[in-house]
């Protein structure tokens, strides 16, 4: 399998963020965690297609949202033989199989963001919401289509709803 780049994230985000295991606290990490979240929502950056592949971006503009395929290239090699995290690094949710999570400490860290498309010119995408190191290779970009991409009846487990409403919690106030 040959995988090639099609893009590049260009980011103020220089410094990875993965940490699968600290010794602080679980409020320290969420604290850390809900800032960095905050943050990313409404951060704007650039995805920048290779020039090389004119016309492969024709009439992505008439969809609010994307989703963007990237490589998180600053994981060490080492951290991808992970097989269990706490997610978020958080020591208070027991272990859990790195596919049962989002962790970028994958076997193969090909890793998926739903962003809204603020605009396209020419090659370059402006996004908002990606959580991406500046320079990580782009894979693939495709339309985010609600009726397919959203499957009714989801359902999540008691802890990832926790660290959820954990993360969401700034918003409404004080954590």
């Amino acid at each position: 399998m040959i995988l090639r780049p099609v893009g590049v994230v260009r980011s103020e985000i220089t410094t990875p963020t993965f940490l699968p295991f600290g010794d602080d606290d679980p409020l320290a990490r969420t604290k850390k965690a809900r800032a960095r979240h905050q943050r990313t929502k409404t951060l704007i950056l650039e995805v920048v297609i290779d020039p090389s592949l004119d016309g492969i971006l024709e009439g992505i503009e008439e969809f609010s949202h994307i989703i963007v395929l990237y490589w998180p290239h600053r994981i060490p090699e080492k951290e991808r033989t992970l097989r269990q995290v706490h997610p978020m690094g958080r020591k208070d949710i027991p272990l859990k199989g790195i596919f049962a999570t989002r962790s970028p400490a994958r076997p193969n860290p090909v890793l998926v963001s739903v962003v809204r498309l603020v605009e396209r010119t020419g090659n370059v995408l402006r996004v908002e919401g990606l959580e991406a190191l500046d320079g990580s290779p782009v894979i693939d970009v495709k339309p985010f289509i609600g009726i397919y991409d959203a499957p009714e009846n989801s359902v999540f487990p008691d802890w990832l709803k926790r660290l959820h409403a954990d993360l969401e919690q700034a918003e409404t106030g004080p954590g």
